[in-house]
């Protein structure tokens, strides 16, 4: 199943240093690229604006107090696949992002593998 993220560049936008480190092992492990981790929306904005070699995204719901969805919609624009994190569940999401591939917190890693192949592995 992992072979399809296999290269894969990941944004990771996550301000839990723990949590951010455990996503970077698990996309090593995947044979994935981490870009970032990054712990802002403002920096995530950048890092999507700045780089066009960008498969899709890790995105926590909540950043440092800010809500990720002005991210979540340069990824969209740009058709590129991304999964929320969130401890509430896609039952934490606003209506317009519901139906989105959520992972819930505290997450495996074959979740993480699992909502990844769902968003990303698909896509040429």
């Amino acid at each position: 199943m992992d072979g399809d993220l296999k290269g894969r560049r990941i944004l990771v936008v996550e301000d839990e240093s723990l949590v951010a480190m455990l996503l970077e092992t698990i996309l090593d492990d995947l044979g994935c690229e981490t870009v970032g981790p990054v712990s802002s929306v403002a920096e995530a904005l950048d890092v999507v604006a700045a780089r066009d070699d960008l498969d899709g995204g890790l995105l926590d719901v909540n950043v440092a107090g800010v809500e990720i969805f002005p991210v979540a919609e340069a990824l969209a624009a740009r058709n590129l696949p991304f999964v929320f994190s969130t401890g509430y569940g896609e039952g934490g999401l606003p209506d317009e992002w519901k139906g989105r591939i959520t992972l819930q917190k505290p997450f495996t890693e074959s979740a993480v593998q699992a909502a990844l192949f769902k968003a990303i592995g698909s896509k040429a």
